[in-house]
């Protein structure tokens, strides 16, 4: 966006001040749907983040038409109504957007609305500095209160409890790299064999916001991975059972193999139907058409759960989480963070995984995230300081 100045002849042939106007740096797109692309492509959305930013942004399309929102299993497959972009800035659509999101506030969760809201927020400053629109309708708009939501987490017995199923070794390897690793499951599910460090136990990954940053599994993860990639050395790590349809991206199809990457939608479908027994361990097995089973993120959240009740460090759990401040922490935590746990809990020494990006590390040649062991300063006696 430019402003050009614009001068005026005011009365009597006076001169006025200057005025700013806007002036597009480009033709707007023809309809709304034009300009969610363009925002895509054009803001630097990571690639991992643009499914959920185009969900958000076409539930976002139907309210700024003036119209409820789908809800529920329509939501995933809903397009959005064909309208002109510069229809955002009709002045009685703010009045129309506040009932429309308190309506759908009430049949959504807090976490979802905000986040639409946020993404949305964010798609229309662009829109504006592209000077598409002037106005933003969502002023005034505020955030839902979401407490924190403690019966995510699974207890170690459900942990257990779904290491046990008998499910194929792709589902395996991905359920224990996502618990293990405490990583977000579409930061998984875009793995590349390439991106591997199978002997450090490492994987590359594309972080929210598109960073690179580094995810750390355990022994139970590294020995399935080898029987997962088989002689494959490039290409998706987690892949779907066909051969890829025409027209699926290069980067999502296996050079050797010919099939596609393993969707979030289909990833997702598959841990919630092989879990409706465990999370309805009441009900019997001829009613599971009817249960609701346990969601892909469940494993991420139980995983830094059970991290802040048994580890002291405050530290290690922010760079295993990878979290950008403590205070997004204390979802997860039953205790202030900061503070020690108590004395039963507080292990001897731990390791702390760091960021190489913030250690300084990004050429190490040997291991992409350093480790450095900590011994709690209480762990030793006074007698050890005289």
């Amino acid at each position: 966006m430019t402003i050009e100045p614009v001068t005026e002849l005011g009365s009597r042939g006076a001169l006025r001040l200057p005025r700013a106007r806007v002036v597009p740096l480009s033709a707007p797109p023809a309809s709304y749907t034009a300009a969610v692309e363009r925002y895509l492509t054009g803001a630097g959305i990571a690639k991992s983040s643009a499914r959920i930013y185009r969900i958000s942004l076409t539930m976002w399309g139907w309210m700024l038409a003036g119209e409820p929102a789908p809800t529920g299993l329509v939501r995933r497959g809903a397009k959005p109504p064909a309208f002109p972009i510069t229809a955002i800035d009709d002045p009685m659509l703010p009045a129309v957007l506040a009932e429309l999101t308190a309506a759908r506030a009430g049949a959504m969760d807090a976490d979802t609305v905000n986040r639409e809201l946020s993404i949305a927020r964010k798609a229309i400053g662009w829109w504006q500095r592209q000077g598409w629109i002037e106005s933003d309708p969502t002023i005034g708009i505020g955030w839902r209160p979401a407490p924190p939501d403690r019966a995510k987490a699974l207890a170690e017995n459900q942990i257990a409890a779904l290491w046990r199923l008998d499910v194929a070794l792709r589902e395996k390897t991905q359920w224990k790299m996502l618990y293990k690793s405490a990583a977000r499951a579409d930061e998984v599910l875009c793995l590349n064999v390439e991106d591997l460090y199978p002997q450090d136990k490492w994987g590359k990954i594309t972080a929210k916001g598109g960073a690179t940053e580094w995810i750390h599994w355990q022994s139970g993860t590294a020995q399935l991975l080898p029987r997962l990639t088989a002689r494959c050395t490039r290409g998706p790590l987690f892949l779907t059972d066909r051969k890829a349809p025409a027209g699926t991206p290069t980067l999502d199809v296996c050079p050797e193999t010919g099939r596609a990457r393993l969707s979030y939608r289909r990833a997702e479908e598959i841990f919630e139907e092989n879990t409706r027994l465990l999370a309805n361990p009441l009900a019997s097995p001829e009613d599971i058409e009817d249960l609701k089973g346990w969601t892909l993120h469940r494993l991420r959240h139980s995983a830094l759960t059970h991290d802040a009740e048994d580890v002291t460090s405050t530290p290690m759990l922010l760079a295993r989480s990878r979290h950008a401040s403590v205070r997004s922490l204390e979802r997860y935590a039953r205790r202030r963070l900061g503070r020690p746990a108590s004395r039963r809990t507080r292990p001897c020494c731990t390791s702390l995984h760091v960021n190489p990006s913030r250690a300084g590390l990004q050429d190490h040649p040997v291991a992409p995230l350093a480790r450095i062991s900590i011994t709690p300063l209480n762990h030793w006696s006074n007698s050890n300081f005289v």
